[in-house]
């Protein structure tokens, strides 16, 4: 049996999956590592923690394999915008890691889009000019680490996103490269050119020496070095988390539509070979990109996507932040011994409101509280406050695709909760379903690997593959819905209205 080790590195933890060749999960390891807020709305990891937990882990698979021999190629996905630079010669981090979460360049996104500069970015990189992306994190690393622009200019700096990272310590430094992907959300990357941009490293003031070389999704990579792992394993996928798990859910066809509850939720709508431009505040990006056998030639595949900041992250503030459950899996049965949020709302913009608002100064509101109002209520908040998010911007998607979507796919850990689900269906109004994995984002990097080496001959061998665990149908009537979505709009403004004060 020949297997696929897939590395997932996430916000929060890094994982490594033993996926075997009928899609089926061999073995597992996680491995939390710290989180670091040094000011309000900044946040940032230690490069070396992302690298060591996630060598950590690989190892622990390796070890755990009864044939180590038959792993025949490795895949990585990751936490895509956050912001990684590094010594080339010492391979050390030169600051910290600033996280896809962290908002410190708020305000010179907002002076840039003052400058009228919004549509030049949205035109070429298809994305929103947000703190969210890396482009100015990684501008505000050049200028604020002592000497790190002079060093980036001179080619003594290397930049990546984590998947760059990761393959540089895999290589021990002998490949920088990023998949596009990846690159697709840097906000220094052309869509139509699939290149980085001379317009946009000239407007972000980013020299060109310190960028990854961009690859496909898919293929012969690289290479790691024997010393890492033991032996030498071909690196034979790249690609995002997000657009992983729409590769592992089976979305091949445009139409089809993915919806991630991790630490932020993240929807994705197979667009198909050509990007669609958004009128509601979604991104472009591109999927995935992987040898075209018909062509001998590469093939993109576009998606629009939805992001929103805070869904299982706001599960995590109930229990670090409010200690109000011990553990994740606690919010659901605590959430359940009440009938209904007792109209009480949470907004959990802690770090902002993503798409389909894009207000970066928005701050978390809970709101309608009473006497009455007890943590099983807060609870209940929460949960709902994650499938409300996900209506709104699910709502947006069906109005830039022209389309009427019929069903959404979930996954990630959060997609365990029933009750969340439920919700989800409810407030949709259309059937949430649940995959039998729902590690699809590995899953997904894991599939793209295997057609690369083999493994599988094409997708529709892997969709063959896709299981259904649990179909959530709507209960809901329309007027419930309408009704619940107002009283949650009415939150949200007040959400935002508090930056305005």
């Amino acid at each position: 049996m020949k297997y696929i080790l897939a590395l997932d590195q996430g916000t929060t933890s890094s994982r490594a999956i033993l996926f075997d060749a009928n899609g089926s999960l061999v073995d597992s390891a996680q491995r939390e590592y710290a989180q670091h807020f040094p000011q309000p709305g900044w946040v940032e990891h230690d490069g070396r923690d992302i690298w060591t937990s996630q060598l950590e882990v690989a190892q622990t698979l390796i070890n755990r394999c009864p044939d180590p021999g038959s792993i025949a190629a490795l895949a990585i996905t990751n936490q895509r915008e956050t912001t990684v630079v590094w010594d080339r010669l010492t391979g050390e981090p030169v600051g910290p890691a600033i996280v896809w979460q962290d908002r410190r360049t708020a305000d010179q996104c907002a002076a840039m889009r003052q400058e009228g500069l919004t549509d030049l970015i949205q035109t070429k990189t298809g994305l929103v000019l947000d703190a969210y992306f890396s482009g100015t994190k990684l501008a505000w690393l050049l200028d604020n680490i002592e000497g790190a622009r002079f060093r980036a200019e001179r080619g003594e700096l290397a930049f990546g996103t984590v998947d760059t990272w990761l393959v540089w310590n895999l290589t021990r430094g002998a490949s920088h490269i990023t998949d596009v992907s990846n690159a697709s959300r840097t906000l220094l990357f052309n869509l139509h050119t699939l290149d980085w941009d001379d317009d946009l490293l000239r407007l972000f003031n980013i020299p060109r020496a310190i960028l990854p070389k961009v690859v496909p999704s898919a293929g012969q990579l690289a290479q790691t070095n024997p010393s890492v792992l033991g032996r030498s394993l071909p690196i034979a996928a790249m690609i995002g988390d997000q657009q992983a798990a729409t590769f592992g859910q089976g979305c091949f066809q445009p139409g089809m539509a993915k919806n991630t509850y991790g630490t932020g939720c993240f929807m994705l709508l197979n667009t198909g070979s050509e990007p669609i431009a958004s009128g509601h505040h979604l991104l472009t990006t591109i999927g995935w990109q992987r040898p075209d056998v018909s062509s001998a030639g590469l093939h993109t595949t576009y998606c629009l996507e939805a992001s929103v900041f805070m869904g299982g992250a706001t599960i995590q503030w109930l229990r670090d932040g409010l200690n109000i459950i011990q553990t994740a899996a606690e919010v659901e049965p605590l959430a359940l011994s009440v009938p209904d949020v007792g109209d009480t709302y949470l907004v959990p913009a802690f770090t902002g409101l993503g798409a389909p608002h894009w207000d970066g100064h928005a701050r978390g509101t809970l709101i309608g509280m009473t006497r009455g109002t007890s943590k099983a209520h807060i609870a209940r908040a929460a949960l709902e406050a994650i499938a409300l998010q996900v209506a709104d911007v699910f709502e947006a998607m069906e109005k830039d695709a022209g389309l009427t979507l019929t069903e959404l796919r979930v996954d990630g850990g959060a997609s365990k909760n029933n009750l969340l689900l439920q919700m989800q269906a409810d407030i949709l109004g259309i059937p949430v379903t649940r995959p039998k994995i729902v590690e699809t984002t590995a899953l997904g990097a894991a599939y793209l690997s295997g057609l690369a080496v083999g493994l599988w001959s094409s997708t529709s061998d892997i969709s063959a593959l896709w299981q259904e665990d649990k179909r959530f149908e709507p209960q809901w009537s329309d007027a419930q819905r309408k009704t619940k979505r107002a009283r949650w709009h009415q939150a949200v403004e007040r959400a935002k209205s508090w930056s305005e004060d």
